[in-house]
């Protein structure tokens, strides 16, 4: 009996571990995070705000936290949502928001991990706000100097905070104690969104949608040091930890791309079927995921093969966007 009774644990604990939950999907269309095993199989879901945008994992991994911006596209109309979703990992419950009051249409979000603190742009009005997710409030509020705040990134330390101002073509960098704002010019038509921070923190990769390149920029100097020429539409950034590879969505031309930073140059492109929204790593780099929306897919990437290596099919209507890897 003994004997039977440690195999049936040994198989209830083997049984656990495939069910899992290795990724948390952000479903923007239906208002939901999915979560998914290693596997793709779909295992939980969480009812956050309508239309919820971006998310980003406490340093412990325990939590994660969801903008509710409230409208599916940037270019749509309307008031939208003016919380962040707080949902607990290991249970996949909801456990409560961030009541954000005046400032509404959240969307991009980013940790400090040496404090926790999140940062979050705002498009009604145009502003990047500091919150204390412990604490469920806001702590302070800055002018972001241009249109159409998208993306948020935290620079080396903390000092400094990032917002890619998409409608004015310029990032803004925000000294965070002081107030203090700085406009980087992107280009006209740059359109710029996502960040990228390479390890150690002196350059910080913005790619431009409307323009097609990544501006470099020296986060010392605050000012564009250089570009990389890609494909068109890039979105979402990310970065190899060993600060190697630059990887990207290309959501004009259905692909993703792959550059190295050493010679400033776009090496590889794979192609999807579609229309890519979105672009994250693994923590140890060796996979990506980039969702296209309008085909409820996840499209899940080898970094060092360069080639699809899995197709994660979300539910009818979900429009997953990204993808946070929990482990």
């Amino acid at each position: 009996m003994h004997r039977w009774l440690l195999l049936s644990l040994l198989f209830v604990s083997l049984c656990s571990g495939q069910d899992r939950a290795a990724l948390a999907i952000i479903e923007k269309a239906a208002g939901f995070v999915g979560f998914y095993t290693a596997g793709g199989k779909r295992v939980a879901e969480v009812k956050v705000g309508n239309f919820p945008h971006e998310g980003v994992l406490s340093p412990d991994g325990r939590l994660l936290y969801v903008t509710d911006n409230g409208v599916l596209w940037l270019t749509d109309e309307g008031d939208g949502g003016n919380t962040v979703s707080i949902i607990d990992v290991r249970t996949m419950k909801k456990t409560g928001a961030i009541d954000l009051g005046r400032f509404r249409r959240p969307h991009g979000i980013a940790l400090d991990p040496a404090t926790g603190r999140l940062l979050v742009t705002t498009e009604k009005p145009h502003r990047m706000l500091l919150l204390d997710p412990a604490a469920r409030k806001v702590l302070r509020d800055y002018d972001v100097q241009g249109k159409t705040p998208h993306m948020a990134a935290f620079g080396p330390g903390g000092a400094w905070a990032f917002a890619s101002n998409t409608d004015s073509d310029t990032v803004a960098a925000i000294h965070l104690a002081s107030g203090k704002t700085k406009l980087i010019p992107t280009g006209a038509g740059a359109r710029p969104q996502g960040f990228a921070l390479e390890p150690g923190g002196r350059r910080l990769f913005v790619v431009n949608s409307g323009g097609g390149r990544i501006t470099i920029i020296d986060t010392a100097k605050l000012e564009a040091v250089g570009e990389i020429a890609t494909g068109k539409g890039p979105g979402r950034i990310a970065i190899t930890p060993d600060g190697k590879t630059l990887v990207y969505n290309l959501g004009g031309e259905e692909g993703v791309g792959f550059a190295d930073i050493a010679t400033g140059k776009q090496v590889a492109r794979i192609a999807v079927t579609g229309r890519p929204m979105s672009l994250t790593l693994t923590r140890d780099g060796q996979r990506a995921f980039t969702g296209v929306q309008d085909q409820d897919k996840m499209f899940v990437i080898s970094v060092v093969e360069r080639k699809i290596v899995q197709v994660i099919q979300t539910p009818k209507g979900a429009g997953p966007d990204p993808a946070i890897p929990l482990r």
